[in-house]
């Protein structure tokens, strides 16, 4: 089943997603496309999406995408344990479908899918790890729980994946250092590959007053809403701004979806927000860039810990392809990535987040400026045409090496 229609290509690469669906998943779409236009065959296995990427099975513009029925985890641990226990066995029946292939590409979270992995390295296939997350850190910050049963397992799950990764892609310098101290890995076996909005996909459009509800200002939250990022952070530092500074010249629109999602509209409502905040859900793109091309200031509110330090957020880099200014806790990676087109309240600090979000209400020469110089990082050093080179020399160097698992495959 490895063959696509029309392709000629001897090169066959399988992805592996659980978190999202595909295309939804906008990095692993850039890395199907991009290696289709390599001349690779690229099959990805994923899960069916709620309201898109309902099909089981189509072929979208020369990728064949193979999706399964999911239901996202309720209820803490042993919620996760169903969905991703579902996940591994559609996957694994799937990957069976799919044959033989050259290169397994595994995305996580979970840091499972080397399981589906091994089974084509026995047959001379190599493994690449694309390590979106760094899963023992997004265990705490979930849960809490301290350093117990199922964070060790998360350690030892993570340590095998590691372990049976022919090549890892990391987002950033600070997860490619995790792959060499924690993981092991040699360095000429890491590739860091950074998430990069698809900037078409980012045009600005003339702003619509209207969607200020009145106010001169409109304040834009873009992203997931679970527990690590932070929109309980945002929405106290939005109280803040109301009642210690005395602004109410803002209107505040939330974008996205998410496990808190229900939490943070009731935490809106009982801190007095009900008139400042909107929550919208998931909306389809054409509504998205309408928000963000009226913002005057968007919010990563996402707190200090161990996992957001190191990570980069997809929310910024989307702002700054947007031309628009930036408040945001300090942390590492949203240094890196903004630079000087952010502003860094001290961790965890909301009454600072307000009084920087106030200041920049107050100073639009400075939004203007800030916002530029994010556009032009993104549109340069930090453009998904240079993680492309970084994507292809990765794969150049797993394909190289094809057939030389067949004799150990063991962790």
């Amino acid at each position: 089943m490895s063959a696509l229609p029309g392709s000629t290509s001897s090169r066959t690469a399988l992805i592996l997603v659980e978190n999202l669906s595909v295309p939804f998943d906008r990095r692993v779409w850039q890395e199907c496309t991009t290696l289709r236009d390599a001349g690779w065959r690229v099959h990805v296995i994923c899960p069916q999406g709620t309201n898109r990427d309902t099909e089981p099975e189509i072929v979208l513009d020369g990728v064949a995408i193979h999706r399964y029925p999911l239901r996202a985890a309720i209820g803490g641990p042993a919620g996760y344990v169903r969905e991703y226990g579902s996940a591994l066995w559609h996957t694994f029946r799937l990957a069976r479908r799919v044959g033989s292939v050259d290169v397994v590409h595994a995305c996580n979270p979970p840091d499972l899918l080397f399981l589906v992995a091994l089974l084509h390295k026995r047959r001379g296939a190599r493994f690449v790890f694309d390590q979106h997350d760094l899963v023992p850190e997004l265990y705490l910050s979930r849960f809490s729980r301290g350093e117990d049963l199922l964070y060790r397992g998360v350690c030892a799950l993570e340590r095998m994946t590691y372990r049976a990764a022919d090549i890892v892609l990391s987002t950033n310098e600070s997860y490619r250092e995790v792959a060499l101290a924690r993981g092991g890995k040699a360095a000429e076996d890491v590739f860091v590959v950074r998430s990069a909005p698809v900037v078409e996909r980012f045009r600005t459009v003339p702003p619509e007053p209207e969607l200020k509800r009145g106010k001169p200002h409109l304040l834009c939250y873009l992203g997931v809403m679970g527990p690590q990022d932070g929109v309980d952070y945002a929405l106290r530092a939005l109280a803040a701004l109301r009642d210690d500074l005395g602004r109410e010249d803002w209107h505040a629109v939330f974008i996205g979806s998410g496990d808190t999602f229900d939490d943070m509209t009731r935490l809106a409502r009982y801190l007095g927000l009900d008139k400042h905040v909107e929550f919208t859900g998931r909306i389809p793109d054409a509504d998205l860039v309408r928000y963000l091309s009226t913002a005057d200031i968007c919010l990563s509110p996402d707190p200090a810990n161990p996992l957001n330090d190191v990570s980069t957020m997809n929310k910024v880099m989307e702002y700054m392809a947007m031309g628009k200014p930036i408040v945001s806790f300090e942390l590492k990676e949203a240094r890196v990535s903004a630079g000087e087109a952010a502003v860094y309240a001290p961790g965890n600090d909301v009454r600072e987040f307000a009084n920087l979000t106030a200041r920049l209400l107050d100073d639009p020469g400075e939004r203007a400026r800030m916002g530029e110089l994010g556009r032009e990082r993104v549109t340069g050093a930090l453009s998904w045409r240079n993680s492309a080179t970084a994507l292809l020399a990765a794969y150049e160097r797993a394909y190289a090496g094809r057939g030389s698992n067949k004799k150990s495959v063991d962790l």
